[in-house]
């Protein structure tokens, strides 16, 4: 690939750190910012350059840009309460702070990981903040790649198939009709790969999204068709949701913006068509049932019998 440096912010997260070992497999330099370095002891014995660093501090990105060839902004406080870890601080200022180092250190390109469906009115604040970094990164002057992905598939995976597991029922936000797009980590990072190598993603705007628009329902049948499991349903309905997430907003912003997600995959047009981006960049795009193959397959052998199933 013949890139130099790259630094990977939010490389302890679910997708910065599939994006750092495909980059370190195949030779490439990264270099990994942290707030607590000691969690990525298994990149540095890849071979990564771990350094400590935080978006809300200015003076570490200067040192954390230096001598870099590109960077992927990949962290983000979705799930962030406390201590100023939230979207303001961290997804709209900080990033910003990240694109100033960047100019300043001479990075030749950057790469945000945003989100489908930012508008600067969006009832969350996440998507305000993923907004306003757009925004910002347009007009800095750096060459850019912002990648907006749908739901990722593993993390709601993760939170519908847990429970069916360990023999509980599924947890469904809301009624669990209404179709949303999911798309695996590993195709997200296939797509952040291509805006660090590709120059066809030079200064543009990509929408990555999965292959198939499933209901919460839906994905709770394929998890428990896969584990040869059924447990049955719990739904938290619409109104609770509601009620839970404008109450917890004071208390537990995380709780509040997580709840009020849930209701908008319950109400919202959340399908996508990953149509036009697959005709610009060709790829085969993972399926929820191979995720689940792939996340379940240790929960499913427990049970020896139903193994070939």
């Amino acid at each position: 690939m013949g890139m130099g440096t790259i630094l990977i912010v939010g490389a302890g997260g679910r997708l910065g750190g599939v994006v750092a070992r495909r980059l370190l497999a195949e030779g490439t330099p990264v270099r990994a910012l942290s707030r607590t370095p000691a969690k990525l002891a298994d990149l540095r014995a890849l071979g990564a350059d771990v350094v400590a660093g935080d978006l809300r501090d200015p003076a570490s990105l200067a040192r954390a840009c230096a001598g870099v060839d590109a960077v992927l902004a990949a962290a983000h406080a979705f799930v962030g309460n406390a201590g100023g870890n939230v979207p303001a601080a961290v997804d709209n200022a900080g990033n910003r702070h990240l694109m100033d180092a960047a100019r300043a250190a001479g990075v030749r390109h950057f790469v945000l990981m945003s989100i489908l469906g930012t508008r600067p009115d969006h009832p969350i604040d996440l998507f305000r903040c993923k907004h306003a970094a757009e925004q910002y990164l347009r007009a800095s002057g750096l060459s850019y790649t912002i990648l907006r992905p749908t739901a990722f598939m593993e993390l709601w995976a993760e939170i519908i198939g847990g429970p069916i597991t360990h023999g509980q029922k599924a947890l469904i936000f809301g009624r669990g009709v209404n179709p949303v797009n999911f798309v695996s980590v590993a195709d997200v990072a296939r797509f952040a790969h291509l805006a660090l190598a590709d120059p066809r993603a030079r200064d543009r705007v990509i929408e990555i999204g999965g292959p198939e628009n499933l209901s919460l329902l839906e994905m709770a049948a394929t998890i428990e068709r896969v584990t040869g499991r059924t447990t049955g349903r719990r739904h938290i309905p619409l109104p609770m949701m509601r009620v839970m997430g404008a109450l917890a907003r004071p208390i537990n912003p995380a709780f509040s913006r997580q709840v009020r997600t849930g209701v908008l995959m319950d109400t919202q047009d959340m399908t996508f068509d990953p149509g036009p981006t697959l005709a610009a960049f060709p790829m085969t795009l993972t399926r929820l049932e191979d995720v689940v193959r792939n996340q379940y397959t240790s929960a499913v052998a427990v049970d020896g019998a139903r193994v070939g199933s």
